[in-house]
């Protein structure tokens, strides 16, 4: 499905979220920062948006990871356009058997991709394996807002706007149907961090962003 929509998730991406997706990278970066991070590691990187934005924290290595070939072309093309291949990796692999040793990482990155993790408790742990004690890993994801009538809205806008735009767009209807299943199922705010903690971290604070259409998640291990 990922490989399919490849050509055209960055177009899609900012057009659905009003161009606000740029902003939540910036502030869950700007999370990273305290750690001085030298190895940043973006697990479900798609097309590398995250990890351009890391940038800003001034890295000396950042590794994006997806399980899509198309997503991780896209975004090699995209990285090599920039002038940021000696800086930016973009390797296949799964979110659930990461290939990096224990500790390793100065901070880890995920934007919107946790809630298609095959496994979402073992994702979390790996994680949690990879991440250096004291540092930190930040998660973006879509959430439902609850005060009225920012709720109504914003159904109406995921149920019925964002699937048909997608579909039209992206040629593959879908996958955009599967976006807001796949949020509706997924275990937000408290659910969440209760779920990281049980991961192993020692921490997992939630901030909501723009009226709560999305969460920003910091786990610190």
């Amino acid at each position: 499905m990922f490989d399919n929509i490849a050509p055209r998730y960055d177009f899609l991406n900012h057009l659905l979220s009003l161009g606000i997706d740029k902003y939540w990278r910036k502030k869950a970066v700007r999370k990273l920062q305290v750690n001085r991070p030298t190895l940043l590691l973006d697990i479900a990187t798609g097309t590398g948006d995250f990890a351009l934005e890391a940038l800003i924290v001034k890295p000396e290595k950042v590794i994006g990871l997806d399980i899509s070939p198309n997503m991780l072309s896209v975004g090699r093309i995209k990285i090599e356009k920039k002038g940021f291949t000696p800086v930016i990796d973009m390797i296949l692999g799964e979110s659930e058997n990461l290939p990096f040793e224990n500790s390793v990482a100065d901070g880890v990155m995920v934007g919107f991709g946790a809630r298609n993790f095959e496994d979402l408790d073992k994702g979390l742990q790996e994680i949690c394996r990879v991440l250096k004690p004291g540092c930190k890993a930040v998660i973006l994801e879509p959430s439902f807002p609850t005060k009225f009538p920012m709720n109504l809205l914003f159904k109406f806008y995921f149920k019925f706007i964002l699937p048909t735009l997608g579909a039209l767009i992206s040629k593959d209807p879908k996958a955009y149907t599967y976006l807001p299943e796949s949020v509706a199922a997924f275990p937000e705010g408290k659910k969440f961090t209760d779920r990281c903690l049980n991961a192993g971290f020692k921490t997992a604070d939630y901030h909501p962003l723009t009226l709560g259409i999305c969460a920003l998640y910091v786990l610190e291990k």
